[in-house]
């Protein structure tokens, strides 16, 4: 007799109206094996599903006869409980379902690796003390002490821009801190590069292997032992990208995210989560400190500082502009337009040249472009038309083919030969805008014998060494430079400020920002050159290393102007006629703004419309559960069209 007979599991299932646990009978020979967090397959509507042991339970409020289940394909737990509590919360905060967010949390099984005989994991090494910047930061050894003494405190550390801040060695510094207490360690960071970096800190100061280490580029094989060795308790320490915030940490002290503002911790997928968002729930929910990391100030991070949720250990504004590299812009005062006259109307204005003059007479310099390309963008000479193809109307580029420029379609790739300008009949081009390739082929020239590396897009530098080379990065492909960049250059400010998109200049900030943070101490020689409106607000931010206050300052116009985070945000994407119908199930709450539709392009042959929901933060939660339970009655009714669902959507534009 099985003193539990019923399973109660978690199916994949990705319909809405389904987003619920179900209930099968466990045959006899299967008692043994089919465990919480095991994996098993059922009959679901006449057909094979697989899913997981959520609970066993000794009867079912079903009111039915239940199925069996048809097989248990691992007894391995591998789905635990405070993960299902965590997945089930984050479904709901996004309006989705259970389903998408556990493909996500649980890798692919691999059978070979499941059963392979167990090695032991190595644990930490924690006998020789690490140094860092954190402990240096006002209330940071505060924070440290906290962790060691197995407190669980919520900060966000303000990391100094300049490279003698090491992000890494600073979370190094908060990981040892928390495995001193005992407790485990999670650690993200938005991609494999930054992941490299904090392994390698990790590694250096834990032992070799004590580190976990989750990511999509893993093998499926070695991915799937890393997520084993956090299943079992055995890897206490483990680092991340996006996906790794639902990691079974065994015991979790501390969960740390690095850059939070970066977009690639925006899923992509639905739900959609943000990462950082979903990290403030998981270390809710398991009573963990929380440490988010970062140069630049999301606003998000600024309002649960506002709020008190957060902590903030930050040097004081002169301190922080001491450490950091000195900030001068083009044409930034009268003196500087007696100079150079030309400084704010070229895309190279003097200042670049002699930042990177001086730069290379002390070792590398970096110059960041915003676009990767020759000639990203063409227009007219005269009259500033855009030039189009011919053929589809799509943008033309220009490249360098041969020793010789071609234009060609950025849609459909047709040489464009013999062009005229079709509204004034003028045959000469300009070009607004001008990519990483052209940039380096210009300063090349500038600058002859000197070695030249350009990484960005698919040929990305990781590191480079300490003799003079200019470095052309788009943002994000910056290589790391052995003791850091003597000199930087941030060029077309004004073009990265002018995206049609709410976060623009919190984003461009965060970018810059992270540009001075490989650049030596202004006390070591550190320049940056900016080329853009001095009188700007971002650049002025940027020239007084002054993240939090420009935070701040955006967090209140977003306020005045109901704009997330100050509101919620909910978007919907679909046909017309899918909106239309969305919004006559959903029972929204009175205060919900509806605005648009407004066109969102084409999926296939349809037109896809765009509506937005907006309502008083206090009724975020009644406007989510809302939408949600009206996508439930539409999937319910097998309704013609899908509609795309994001809450707090990561891009506004």
């Amino acid at each position: 007799m099985i003193d539990l007979p019923v399973a109660r599991c978690a199916l994949d299932l990705p319909l809405p109206h389904l987003d619920r646990l179900f209930d099968y009978e466990v045959r006899e020979a299967d008692d043994e094996l089919a465990v919480p967090g095991s994996r098993v397959r059922v009959r679901f509507a006449g057909k094979l599903r697989d899913g997981f042991v959520v609970e066993r339970l000794a009867t079912s409020d079903a009111g039915v006869k239940l199925a069996c289940l048809e097989k248990v394909i691992s007894p391995e737990p591998v789905l635990h409980p405070e993960q299902v509590a965590l997945l089930r919360t984050v479904a709901d905060h996004y309006a989705g379902t259970f389903s998408d967010l556990m493909r996500l949390a649980v890798p692919p099984r691999h059978a070979a690796t499941e059963q392979a005989a167990r090695k032991p994991w190595p644990a930490p090494e924690l006998e020789e003390p690490v140094s860092g910047p954190l402990a240096g930061y006002p209330h940071g050894q505060d924070f440290l002490d906290s962790l060691a003494d197995g407190r669980s405190l919520r900060a966000h550390w303000q990391v100094a821009p300049t490279i003698a801040h090491s992000p890494w060695q600073g979370l190094v510094q908060a990981a040892v801190a928390t495995l001193r207490s005992g407790r485990g360690v999670l650690l993200l960071v938005p991609d494999v590069k930054d992941l490299e970096a904090l392994h390698e800190a990790l590694s250096t100061a834990l032992g070799a292997g004590a580190v976990a280490v989750l990511h999509a580029d893993l093998g499926p094989a070695a991915r799937y032992r890393n997520y084993l060795a956090i299943s079992r308790g055995e890897a206490r320490v483990v680092v991340g990208t996006r996906a790794a915030v639902f990691a079974p940490v065994k015991d979790l002290g501390l969960l740390a995210l690095w850059d939070d503002g970066d977009d690639l911790y925006s899923e992509s997928r639905a739900p959609y989560f943000h990462a950082r968002d979903v990290a403030a729930i998981r270390a809710t929910q398991a009573r963990s400190a929380l440490l988010l990391a970062s140069r630049g100030r999301s606003c998000e991070v600024q309002q649960w500082i506002e709020r008190g949720w957060l902590a903030p250990l930050a040097l004081p504004g002169a301190q922080a502009r001491r450490e950091a590299p000195a900030v001068r812009v083009a044409g930034d005062s009268d003196k500087a337009m007696e100079r150079d006259p030309l400084a704010t109307s070229v895309r190279l204005p003097n200042l670049v040249f002699e930042t990177i003059r001086k730069g290379l007479s002390q070792g590398p310099v970096l110059v960041q472009v915003p676009r990767s390309g020759y000639l990203v963008a063409l227009s007219c000479q005269t009259c500033r038309t855009a030039v189009r193809c011919p053929d589809c109307h799509g943008p033309v580029h220009g490249r360098r083919r041969d020793g010789e420029r071609q234009l060609s379609c950025a849609w459909c790739a047709r040489l464009v030969t013999g062009w005229r300008c079709q509204i004034c009949g003028d045959t000469r081009l300009r070009a607004p805008v001008v990519g990483s390739v052209r940039t380096t082929e210009e300063l090349g020239r500038a600058f002859p014998g000197t070695t030249v590396v350009d990484s960005s897009g698919d040929h990305v530098r990781e590191t480079v060494g300490d003799q003079p080379a200019l470095v052309i990065a788009t943002p994000g492909a910056e290589p790391v430079a052995d003791g850091g960049y003597a000199a930087a250059v941030l060029l077309d400010a004004a073009m990265q400020l002018s995206r049609p998109d709410l976060r623009v200049a919190e984003e461009a900030l965060r970018r810059w920002l992270n540009v001075l943070g490989l650049v030596r101490p202004g006390g070591d020689g550190g320049s940056v050159a900016v080329v853009g409106p001095s009188e700007e607000r971002t650049i002025q931010a940027l020239v007084r290393v002054d993240p939090a206050g420009f935070a701040s300052r955006e967090l209140a116009d977003r306020l005045e102007a109901r704009f997330p985070p100050a509101v919620k945000f909910i978007t919907l994407e679909g046909i017309p006629a899918a909106l239309d119908e969305m919004l006559a199930v959903a029972e929204l709450p009175e205060v919900v703004d509806v605005l648009g539709p407004v066109p969102a392009g084409m999926v296939g042959d349809s037109e896809v419309s765009r509506l937005t929901l907006r309502a008083p933060l206090a009724q975020g939660k009644d406007l989510t559960r809302a939408v949600k339970a009206a996508s439930g009655v539409r999937s319910a009714r097998k309704a013609e069209g899908s509609v795309r669902v994001r809450v707090d959507p990561a891009a506004l534009q």
